[in-house]
């Protein structure tokens, strides 16, 4: 028996374009604005109206006053079974459309100015067949809420009927800090808690796309991709340029971290044949202030880590190994180019230059500071608080002070590289199908596929391969893991923080059922009207149901 029908595939657009006109950029006004629309949708659900205590805010504790919304929709037939949905509400900036800007919240008004502006010609086709809308957020995210929504709506027409839980959580900031997400899950564990529900697994309706040219596959994601943002503090010898070799170059010692780290495969995760990106780069720079013939002192660089299986403290020894590999190549090159240069002058002999290749993690770098300093740890604890005060600093700037704070403590100030983690750090979680809940999961999406007639072409595949908030739902338990990742983050716990041990108790399998669509992040975003309005949301209810052990109503 089919869920979907023209009914409800029309109400899922109405409610997409109605969430799409609210302009709610990630880290403005407008985010505040979404999740109140979103609040006053789900409260015309007479169940709502009937049960005001299950529709509430959550705060996202910020100088802006952010707000997730979270609505609780209990069947009559009393169970302590739940599924949590969750969706982000909001959408990255809108300065890339141009003159249309004004246009990127209109699905309707943003097609007709498109008629007049050059578009390659996949773009054109897709915007001439009226089979896709466009629009900043209708297809990352707000059709997937849209699908979450209507799906509360319809269900909650029989709860006599329905037997179990849903909870959905329509986060704030996921596109910047997943500080909406960071909130709701204390929350979620609270509810856990107090009530005795039993979560079965975390769904999210984010966007899916093809994975590359050609790719014809609609994916069902169990599981979902980690991250962790490597960092190189370098720490070279200054010397004047028309001293050379008497100094070494932190930019040389960086630009060689990244040729050895920055798209090399060799730092792929393979699981089940499932492949992570290789690490790309993110920043680079070194920390000279300002112009003059000094070669610099220090330089910085961090990576995107993409992960399916390695761990904190895998990518650090990972990572310290690629440094020291990099740097011993830049003082083998310096001794070449020397002994090359002596060779080229009449007065000069050579001499080893005095360089060695030196790699420390930055609690082995803490470690040796301390030996000198007992008081260092005090140290640092005064200098965060300062750092605090500035609002202003970005929470990787505020890991970098940290590193660079410690290293002017050390008496050594030879050359060095200092291995860290930058923030934030995204779990990945694997379901191996080994524990209940995980081969429960996978069943119920088996079956929901198996039982949905489409001309699509549906698969599977065990990650998400695009950094979101699923990766909350669950946290590495090793101690081991969780002090490598809290101790090589600087400022974790006062800066950045994470709801570790939440994370744990919730330990959710996680999945992704996402509306169709392509381009997230351009101006050309648009989402396939047929699949994602009417697959989807078959899915997603088959896949709840079997969940939760419901009859399909």
């Amino acid at each position: 028996m089919s869920f979907v029908n023209e009914r409800i595939s029309k109400r899922i657009e109405e409610l997409a374009i109605q969430l799409t006109n609210i302009f709610s950029v990630v880290d403005t006004k407008g985010e505040i604005d979404i999740s109140e629309k979103v609040y006053e949708i789900m409260g015309n659900i007479p169940y709502f109206k009937e049960n005001p205590k299950d529709l509430f805010y959550v705060s996202a504790n910020d100088t802006l006053g952010r707000k997730s919304v979270v609505a609780i929709l209990r069947g009559k037939k009393q169970s302590k079974k739940t599924v949590v949905l969750i969706g982000h509400t909001d959408t990255v900036g809108i300065s890339d459309y141009g003159e249309l800007a004004e246009y990127a919240n209109d699905p309707y008004k943003l097609a007709e100015g498109f008629k007049h502006i050059k578009l390659d010609d996949v773009v054109r086709k897709d915007l001439e067949s009226g089979d896709f809308l466009f629009g900043r957020g209708i297809f990352d995210m707000k059709s997937g809420d849209a699908v979450i929504i209507n799906l509360f709506e319809e269900i909650a027409k029989d709860l006599d009927n329905f037997e179990g839980n849903l909870i959905y959580a329509a986060v704030c900031d996921e596109e910047a800090n997943s500080s909406g997400m960071l909130s709701v899950v204390p929350k979620l564990v609270e509810l856990q808690e107090k009530e005795g529900l039993e979560y079965l697994a975390l769904l999210d309706t984010d966007y899916i796309t093809a994975e590359f040219i050609g790719d014809e596959s609609k994916n069902i994601y169990i599981g979902t991709v980690g991250k962790l943002m490597p960092s190189f503090f370098v720490v070279g010898k200054e010397t004047h340029v028309g001293e050379s070799f008497n100094g070494i170059d932190p930019n040389e010692i960086s630009s060689a971290i990244m040729t050895r780290v920055n798209m090399n495969t060799e730092f792929c995760d393979i699981v089940d044949g499932e492949v992570s990106l290789p690490p790309i780069s993110l920043y680079q720079r070194d920390q000279k202030p300002e112009y003059s013939v000094q070669v610099g002192k220090t330089a910085v660089l961090y990576f995107n880590y993409a992960t399916h299986m390695s761990t904190p403290d895998m990518v650090l020894e990972k990572m310290k190994k690629a440094a020291f590999e990099a740097f011993d190549s830049v003082v083998t090159k310096l001794n070449k180019q020397y002994e090359t240069f002596c060779s080229m002058s009449s007065n000069r002999t050579y001499k080893k230059l005095p360089w060695e290749a030196r790699v420390l993690s930055y609690t082995e770098l803490l470690e040796k500071v301390r030996e000198e300093k007992p008081d260092i740890d005090e140290v640092l604890a005064n200098y965060s608080k300062e750092l605090m005060k500035d609002e202003s600093i970005d929470t990787r700037v505020f890991a970098q002070r940290m590193v660079e704070k410690l290293q002017a403590s050390w008496k050594d100030q030879n050359p060095l590289v200092v291995v860290y983690f930058s923030p934030p750090y995204y779990p990945h979680i694997y379901i191996d199908g080994t524990n209940p809940k995980d081969k429960a999961l996978i069943d119920a999406v088996d079956n929901a596929v198996k039982t949905t007639k489409t001309d699509y072409k549906l698969a599977y595949k065990k990650f998400f391969p695009y950094i979101s908030d699923l990766s909350y739902g669950a946290a590495p338990k090793d101690p081991a893991i969780i002090a490598s990742l809290k101790n090589n983050m600087p400022g974790f716990g006062i800066k950045y923080s994470l709801p570790l041990e939440d994370m744990q108790k919730l330990s959710l399998p996680v999945l992704d059922i996402g509306c169709f669509g392509y381009d997230a992040h351009k101006f050309t975003e648009r989402v396939e009207k047929k699949y994602s309005y009417t697959v989807t949301p078959e899915l997603v209810y088959k896949t709840v149901m079997k969940l939760l052990n419901n009859e399909i109503l």
